[in-house]
């Protein structure tokens, strides 16, 4: 037997496993660790390439271990799901998994976050998070007091019509018993806001001092929240090696059932990170909107809108600025803005035009 070359890690709360192999082949080591052994193995094993699956903590890992000086490379779970053998499941067949799945040309990797990118992710997924509970908690309060007779309209502004009377104890149209049942909801809401507010600065710092993210917002319906939110989620675009692969990556394509020459395209493959796809598609149906509000469109968004309902035309729009988003980040370029027709009605460049900052 020879010295470890290639390590496969699979993460656990309290206990990880190990498996280890030569330049041969031939297993070395297969241990359990606990966290606290972790990097006292690998402080002593010779420098390795060590396989992770992108799991929870496993850029924590990733970093550590490379801190080492060993080679950590981070896979997706369904890329090494087709590594485990004997269709069962267990640490050390995962672990296996893992070492077989690194070595092989073929295998897509994802890269190591930097503490920077994670802070900025928790940053939106804490506002998320509170906009979700912010939203239950508006609905609670309408689905009580409609059980009573009052409804409101729908929106902000009938929210904020519900809010303003159980505010006031003079008001007798929420009867005394319920008044002190709501209030806490109210408060909640008003705490959740506050809460969403701070975060939303820290966002718009993060966004200020990062390049990247400012390129973004020069692209339309990019706005801080969006564009440091691509930013800290695809890490470095260029290793994506075509706009398409990108927008693949986000889900944003359609499935393909193809056979025998034949196309079959079906909806989109809804991969990839469900958040930033969300935000896509969110932005584009503002701008559909907004070309609707305007009456003014670009031949071939006319187009899209006229042979296709408006969400499924939000998705193909979303799409198509991936592929910009993509373009601007790899170019480190700046979005060719159109200066003799309005933004709605300017025609979007291809994927791979844009203008130098």
């Amino acid at each position: 037997m020879g010295q470890v070359s290639t390590i496969g890690l699979d993460i656990g709360k309290r206990v990880l496993q190990v498996h280890g192999v030569d330049a041969a082949g031939a297993v070395v080591v297969r241990r359990q660790l606990r966290r606290t052994e972790v990097l006292r193995f690998f402080a002593k094993q010779p420098a390795c390439l060590v396989g992770i699956e992108a799991c929870g903590s496993a850029h924590y890992w990733g970093r550590e271990i490379a801190a080492l000086g060993h080679q950590v490379r981070l896979m997706p779970p369904t890329r090494v799901k087709p590594y485990v053998k004997w269709g069962r499941k267990n640490d050390k067949i995962d672990a296996a998994a893992c070492c077989e799945a690194v070595s092989r040309p073929s295998m897509h990797f994802v890269p190591l976050k930097t503490v920077e990118q994670q802070a900025a992710l928790m940053l939106h997924r804490t506002r998320r998070l509170l906009v979700e509970q912010r939203t239950r908690l508006g609905n609670a309060m309408r689905a009580h007091l409609a059980e009573i007779g009052i409804v409101a309209v729908k929106g902000q502004a009938g929210l904020s019509a519900l809010l303003a009377m159980l505010g006031n104890p003079e008001d007798q149209r929420v009867p005394r018993a319920i008044r002190p049942i709501l209030m806490p909801l109210a408060e909640q809401w008003r705490q959740a806001g506050a809460q969403i507010a701070a975060l939303e600065r820290q966002i718009m710092a993060w966004h200020k001092d990062n390049p990247d993210s400012q390129r973004l917002a020069t692209i339309p319906q990019f706005g801080p929240i969006l564009s440091s939110a691509m930013v800290a989620t695809l890490g470095e675009a260029a290793r994506f090696d075509s706009a398409r692969r990108c927008s693949a990556w986000i889900g944003l394509v359609p499935k393909q059932n193809s056979s025998g020459g034949r196309e079959r395209l079906g909806g989109i493959t809804k991969t990839g990170d469900r958040y930033l796809r969300q935000l896509l598609v969110v932005a584009a149906s503002g701008l559909i909107g907004r070309a609707r509000a305007h009456r003014e469109v670009a031949p071939w968004f006319a187009a899209l809108l006229a042979r296709m309902p408006a969400k499924q035309a939000a998705v193909a729009l979303a799409n198509k600025m991936a592929r910009i988003a993509w373009a601007v980040l790899t170019k480190k370029t700046a979005y060719r803005t159109a200066t003799h027709r309005p933004l709605v009605g300017e025609v979007w460049p291809a994927a791979g035009q844009a203008q130098t900052a």
